[in-house]
């Protein structure tokens, strides 16, 4: 009897062994085929995902580094920041006194001078050459361009004028020309964007 019992601990024993390997087995191919899956889906969402990054030629467009240092009180320069005309003015003396002379709740788009400029810079108007209306280039930055009654930029589509703080005075121009986000690095250079 103590044979019997021992052959039958020993077929158990050998019955258990197979069902453990094959559980192991199982599992080893579930895992590698969900592995192989996700990376298999990895290798699809990788290509879709990368060519919605900015191309090389986009991120160097997206700031613009401009010396102002040649740019004399009463005059204006236009650049191009994104493909869009950028205006960068030396406002006088006179102009930034006419500017915050102006009564603040009397615009469409209240905003002061030193909203629109940086602390230190007073004198530095930077803003888009593109007004508010439907998106045409107002004059007034270029030597000799009609400045409009304000003193500031006068677009000649539909007859909107900016002051000196390129803020809208007059026309059908609902808001103020942008200032696009920007900094001084020194008292020279200026980046923007």
């Amino acid at each position: 009897m103590a044979d019997t019992a021992a052959t039958a601990d020993t077929s158990l024993a050998h019955d258990t062994a197979p069902e453990t390997d094959g559980m192991r087995r199982r599992d080893f191919v579930n895992v590698a085929a969900v592995s192989a899956a996700g990376v298999g889906g990895l290798a699809v969402l990788y290509p879709l995902i990368s060519q919605m990054s900015p191309s090389r030629d986009v991120l160097a467009e997206s700031s613009t580094e401009l010396d102002v240092s040649a740019i004399q009180p009463g005059q204006a320069i236009k650049a191009v920041f994104r493909k869009q005309p950028l205006f960068v003015r030396r406002l006088t003396p006179a102009e930034i006194a006419a500017a915050n002379a102006v009564p603040v709740d009397s615009l469409r788009d209240p905003q002061t001078l030193a909203e629109r400029t940086k602390e230190g810079h007073e004198d530095m108007l930077i803003t888009m050459g593109v007004c508010t209306h439907l998106g045409c280039v107002p004059l007034g930055a270029g030597e000799g361009e009609i400045k409009g009654e304000f003193g500031g930029y006068f677009c000649p589509c539909h007859g909107s004028s900016y002051d000196t703080a390129a803020r809208i005075r007059k026309g059908p121009a609902p808001k103020n020309l942008e200032v696009p986000d920007y900094e001084f690095t020194s008292d020279t250079k200026v980046v923007v964007g």
